[in-house]
């Protein structure tokens, strides 16, 4: 498995990068996310790489940090969520997001992504909740997924804050999600405590 590609930057698109590496100009799909991070072409970059390997393709995906590519991981894990589906989600969301709608059941976040539509939505939120829900308890936002950093995001970390106070995952982070994102720590996990003592 390729695990990244490190060099000039070719070629970039809106969902595609084209890197030499070697003397070898390799295609790789991106999320949005991760051509607005990359340099411009011309100057050198790096791409976490996932490669997906079918009867009739050979397809390599990137990621501009390890997290990005591991939550790409997991949301291909989703019954019906392909490559597509889950680079159109990355492209609108971060994986702190990802995990905190998902934590909280807010399906209707990912209904923002091309190519996913309401039962989708649905089973995402489903089929990832308890995943996400030991992660933002350990204070990642992926399960099992120890080298990930600690979420940075003030939201993120007010969830994981609440779950190490004894809330369950699931409800601290639908209780983040109704507060200020802009807010900071403190106040967000101020703000849901006193959503949750009413509860």
């Amino acid at each position: 498995m390729i695990y990244c590609l490190t060099g000039k930057i070719i070629k970039k698109t809106l969902d595609s990068v084209v890197i030499s590496c070697g003397g070898v100009g390799y295609f790789v799909q991106i999320p949005a996310t991760t051509g607005e991070a990359l340099p411009p072409a011309g100057q050198e970059g790096t791409v976490y790489t996932i490669m997906n390997v079918t009867e009739n393709d050979v397809s390599l995906y990137g990621f501009a940090a390890e997290e990005q590519r591991d939550c790409f991981k997991m949301l291909t894990g989703v019954t019906g969520v392909g490559p597509k589906a889950a680079l159109s989600i990355l492209s609108i969301m971060t994986p702190e997001k990802i995990a905190l709608a998902a934590s909280s059941g807010d399906h209707k976040a990912f209904t923002k992504a091309a190519g996913v539509g309401p039962k989708l939505a649905q089973r995402i939120t489903l089929e990832l909740k308890d995943k996400v829900g030991k992660g933002l308890a350990a204070g990642t936002g992926f399960s099992g997924n120890v080298t990930a950093p600690a979420p940075s995001s003030a939201p993120a970390q007010a969830a994981a804050a609440l779950v190490s106070l004894g809330y369950a995952p699931s409800d601290a982070a639908a209780a983040v999600a109704r507060v200020d994102e802009t807010l900071s720590v403190q106040e967000i996990i101020t703000i849901a405590l006193r959503s949750l003592s009413r509860v």
